[in-house]
């Protein structure tokens, strides 16, 4: 039986690309719904989706799942509602923004029963995924250190909200570390146990007044540690949106992954600018399939909103230890 999808929130801009990836497994988009009546409505025409007025409309009409692709203010009440109504959920990340609503998050699908999937798209990344492997099939010997990025363009322009932090949570730290932190955990099996960070506003300073740039230094309990540059430093114009990329220095090699380097240069065409047309595999494709396939009582996450909890713990300790230039502790994490 085909899976039944609804869409909760149309703030973040991954959710421009899930209409399509959702699509393309043969679910039925039942509908969506929006806060911002004139912000949905509109998305729900461009993309051919039934609005509904309220959350309980759309679950009312009855879905199997939902994404929540709100800000990341909203995701609780949004995931509380879904996780009520006894449906799977997949949230975007970070799961919130303060540690007691992102274990609020994780709690009220717990004690529905309900599954819980975080919005990792890089962990079905091919390129992530067979660096992963190869690193667990110990050829490499133990992870020495790790350097990642993950860059990408001020995200004003296609969402404002990002920049606002009573509705993100913070800046550059908040948006893009996790993403490098749930890698690291999945690469090295293991939580890190100190944070350090730095931050500032050198780019884009005089638009927003968030950070714009970071470096995170994390530090695991067997002495390995990992950098994280989360910055928005790619300029308006540049061809994609950013990139991600995690160098690592192990006992018997080096190991270098980049997750978006398939793709092909374009110059003119009807953008009229340098473009990179990308021909690898979709990673947001791979994780809507498993998703579906949650919704479809097929198979279980296998990245959690336990992994979606650490991960956002792991972003508010950057963004603390960056405040007030000291390293932050991290206790257990255990929901």
């Amino acid at each position: 039986m085909t899976a039944r999808i609804g869409l909760l929130g149309v703030a973040h801009l991954h959710v421009d690309a899930y209409i399509a990836n959702l699509r393309a497994t043969g679910a039925t988009v039942v509908g969506v719904t929006d806060h911002d009546p004139v912000r949905g409505r509109q998305w729900a025409t461009a993309h051919s989706v039934p609005w509904f007025d309220t959350p309980a409309d759309l679950l009312a009409a009855g879905v199997d799942g939902v994404v929540v692709c709100s800000e990341n203010s909203r995701h609780l009440p949004l995931v509380q509602e879904a996780a009520a109504a006894g449906v799977a959920v997949l949230c975007e990340k970070p799961l919130a923004t303060t540690e007691e609503d992102s274990r609020a998050v994780v709690e009220a699908c717990r004690a529905a029963g309900v599954p819980l999937m975080t919005a990792f798209p890089t962990r079905f990344n091919p390129v992530m995924r067979d660096g992963v492997a190869e690193v667990h099939s110990g050829r490499l010997g133990g992870v020495l250190s790790a350097v990642g990025v993950n860059q990408g363009k001020l995200p004003m322009a296609e969402r404002a909200w990002f920049v606002d932090p009573e509705q993100s949570g913070g800046g550059a730290l908040i948006d893009h570390v996790v993403h490098l932190a749930d890698l690291l955990r999945w690469l090295l099996d293991s939580d890190p146990v100190e944070v350090y960070a730095v931050a500032n506003r050198v780019l884009h300073g005089q638009v927003v007044g968030v950070e714009t740039g970071g470096l995170v230094v994390l530090t695991f309990a067997d002495g390995t540690f990992a950098s994280i540059d989360s910055s928005w430093s790619r300029p308006e114009r540049y061809p994609t949106w950013g990139g991600m990329g995690l160098d690592l220095v192990c006992e018997k090699g080096v190991l270098s992954l980049d997750a978006f380097s398939q793709f092909v240069t374009v110059y003119g065409g009807t953008r009229g600018d340098l473009d990179w047309a990308a021909w690898g595999s979709d990673s947001n494709q791979g994780m809507i399939d498993e998703f579906v396939a949650v919704c479809a009582g097929k198979t279980t996450p296998r990245v959690t909103g336990e992994d979606g909890h650490m991960a956002t713990l792991i972003a508010l300790a950057a963004r603390e230890s960056a405040r007030t230039g000291q390293p932050v502790r991290l206790a257990s994490a255990a929901v």
